[in-house]
C-alpha cells in the first residue's frame, strides 16, 4: 500500500513555480512536468527504499526528462517531501533543507 505524501511548504512553493516557469516557456510543458513529477511520486510512495540516500535517511530520485531530483525522507506512516530542486541551482540552497 502506498504511503501518504507530505510535502514541505517550500517544496511545494518549488513544484508550482517551476510548473508555471515551463508553462510560460511553452503552452502545456508545465504540465507535462508536473505529470513527470506525479510518476516519480507514485514510485516514491509505493517503493522509497529503491532510491539512493543521499544524507541519513534523505533520498532522491532524478527525473529523465528535466534537469530536476525530488528529496524526501521516508518515514513509518508518511513520506516528506523536503524539495523540488532544479539540478543547476546552488547545492548550498539544499543542503541547509536536509
Amino acid at each position: 500500500m502506498p504511503l501518504p505524501l507530505v510535502f514541505r511548504r517550500l517544496a511545494q512553493i518549488e513544484l508550482d513555480e517551476s510548473v508555471s516557469w515551463y508553462n510560460d516557456k511553452r503552452a502545456g510543458l508545465g504540465n507535462e512536468f508536473r505529470i513527470e513529477i506525479e510518476k516519480n511520486l507514485e514510485r516514491i510512495a509505493d517503493q522509497p527504499l529503491l532510491f539512493r540516500r543521499i544524507r541519513g535517511e534523505v533520498r532522491r530520485v532524478v527525473l529523465q526528462r528535466f534537469p530536476y531530483s525530488v528529496y524526501f525522507l521516508p518515514e513509518a506512516d508518511r513520506i516528506i517531501v523536503l524539495a523540488v530542486f532544479h539540478a543547476r541551482r546552488a547545492p548550498q540552497n539544499l543542503e541547509r533543507r536536509l
